[in-house]
């Protein structure tokens, strides 16, 4: 007799009722049928997905799982879903609004994942286009019954979304305006002349929201930009999937930092003996067949390791389906700087993707920062991740593979994955060793700065992470230009780069330091593992059971762990 997977069936069914409400979402997770449509930003469009959200939670709670994979499943959508409404009571959600991470993101960010070819293809952009300027209207109406409450960001974080805006809409910047763009790329079918007026208008309504933004919101933004710890320890939850104990993370933060410059200087000597870690990367940098120059040669670049990449690991390290074998390496259409993944539908006709939004200005790369970076968004980071749990139709629900994700979980992964490359000896030269300590230092600077300057933290009087192992700035509270100060100290990137990572940081609170943190216990829990196995441990055995469980906050991942 078959048992009834109730908790399977009620996650399965809140796909389809939640892409119904946010189309947006639909379309970012690969689910089809809803491209014509735009989400509502609206109050009651927020409102119809929070009351959808606490009817689901209230029926998982009350049923009971069959097995320890809907245990899982149970234990997964709970901690993700009560955290999405611990957000909404606390004022969080419907306010959002950074750099990095809104709405108004999610508007325009779709029309990068909708295909550009073929009459069907334009008829859905066609239509985005023409709810833009209605979905923005709503967000208007939303921000502002929040602001009311009180319910704002910094000042300084909607006045740098409002420079965003001015460069998607061509007023600043080399890329042009975003919508206008966009219509002259489709191919197959549609009115040219009322294709470029809908994007005229999307365009136009996008320019008169970031003027919202700096005029109405701006001026009620918080000077404060630090959160402080109630809020924090919210974020922090919610992005990780895990509570830890910020101060005791912060204090790690340092010795971990520490561990990496000490392995930078020591990789450093081994590129030019006697050089100190910036003679090295000067050296690298100055290397002519080190470069990669025009930015189609460095996609294609980027393309050419990921395939490698997969070939090299399947069947060896990872179970990699056929359908996972595919990647596509992009040049997003904004300049905003910034490295990201997009998963694959849900059919996989559209493939998971590495996307680079490369800065203006920038035409010349070096591969030996960027080995690393195809690692983590590709195999074995975030595209074998991702689309191995959207393939995993026979034992995961349509929730656990499309809609769930936890950066702690997702991006520790992939920094893990980084580390895992050094060790399974792919790292051997010393450059894309050095590139990949980078950027780890960067991770561990993430995780000092974040909780530094939103607790309002105290620096070390005993730490030697200042210029030439001095102590920085020792008793000292953070502020952000204390941030940016040890930012450029600590990571050696371009600077317009390291400015955009500090605003990220005061506007997205606890995202960060979930690289690093989800990667300390993703570590910890392969160690928990191993020494509970003993002998009978296998890392490929151990990587398959880990990913087959899908995305999951940490906590839940840890006790489904203790079940293999």
């Amino acid at each position: 007799m078959t048992q009834t997977r109730t908790i399977d069936s009620l996650c399965d069914a809140y796909v389809d009722d939640y892409c119904a409400l946010d189309p947006l979402t639909a379309t970012s997770i690969g689910v089809a049928g809803h491209e014509h449509e735009m989400t509502d930003y609206s109050p009651a469009g927020f409102d119809a997905r929070e009351a959808l959200a606490r009817e689901v939670v209230a029926a998982v709670e009350a049923a009971t799982p069959v097995d320890d994979r809907e245990a899982a499943a149970k234990d997964a959508f709970l901690e993700r879903t009560r955290l999405e409404i611990a957000l909404e009571d606390a004022g969080v959600n419907r306010s959002r609004m950074s750099v990095l991470w809104s709405p108004l993101h999610e508007i325009r960010g779709v029309f990068d994942l909708m295909p550009t070819e073929g009459e069907e293809a334009v008829a859905a952009i066609a239509a985005r286009l023409e709810a833009v300027p209605a979905a923005l209207e709503g967000l208007r109406v939303t921000l502002s019954d929040e602001a009311r409450k009180g319910n704002v960001v910094a000042a300084r974080q909607y006045a740098e979304v409002a420079e965003q805006v001015r460069r998607w809409t061509g007023q600043t910047g080399d890329a042009g305006d975003f919508y206008l763009g966009l219509v002259d790329r489709l191919e197959g079918g549609g009115d040219p002349a009322h294709l470029r007026a809908l994007a005229g208008a999307a365009s136009a309504a996008t320019a008169s929201f970031g003027l919202f933004l700096s005029d109405e919101l701006e001026p009620q933004g918080k000077d404060k930009e630090g959160v402080g710890r109630e809020v924090y320890a919210l974020a922090s939850r919610y992005f990780l999937g895990a509570e830890v104990d910020l101060d005791e993370t912060y204090a790690w933060g340092w010795t971990e930092l520490q561990r990496l410059s000490d392995l930078m200087h020591a990789t450093a000597d081994r590129i030019l003996p006697g050089a100190d870690v910036d003679a090295a990367v000067a050296h690298l940098d100055a290397d002519p067949d080190r470069v990669v120059h025009g930015r189609e040669a460095f996609r294609d670049w980027m393309q050419q390791l990921a395939d490698r990449t997969i070939e090299e690991m399947a069947g060896v390290h990872f179970d990699i389906p056929d359908p996972i074998r595919r990647i596509e390496c992009m040049l997003a259409p904004t300049n905003d700087g910034g490295i990201y993944y997009t998963g694959p539908s849900e059919d996989f006709e559209r493939p998971g993707r590495m996307w680079w939004s490369v800065p203006d200005g920038i035409e010349d790369f070096h591969p030996w920062r960027e080995v690393t970076t195809v690692y983590h968004e590709g195999v074995p980071g975030h595209h074998l991740q991702v689309a191995q749990t959207a393939y995993r139709q026979d034992t995961l629900n349509r929730w656990q593979r499309l809609m769930c994700w936890c950066s702690g979980h997702g991006e520790g992964w992939a920094l893990y994955a980084e580390r895992l490359m050094e060790e399974l000896g792919f790292l051997d030269d010393p450059a894309d060793l050095l590139g990949m300590l980078d950027g780890q230092s960067l991770r561990a600077t993430r995780v000092i700065v974040d909780i530094g300057m939103h607790l309002e933290l105290t620096i070390p009087e005993d730490n030697r992470l200042g210029a030439g192992g001095t102590a920085f700035h020792p008793g000292e509270t953070w502020t952000p230009e204390l941030g940016l100060e040890f930012m450029r100290l600590h990571c050696r990137m371009d600077d317009e780069f390291i400015q955009f990572e500090v605003k990220r940081y005061l506007g997205l609170p606890g995202q960060a330091p979930s690289y690093k943190v989800g990667e300390r216990i993703w570590l910890e829990a392969r160690e928990a593992v191993q020494q509970r196995q003993g002998d009978a441990f296998d890392l490929k055995a151990f990587h398959r059971a880990a990913l087959d469980l899908g995305s999951l906050g940490l906590d839940p991942l840890r006790t489904a762990l203790e079940r293999l």
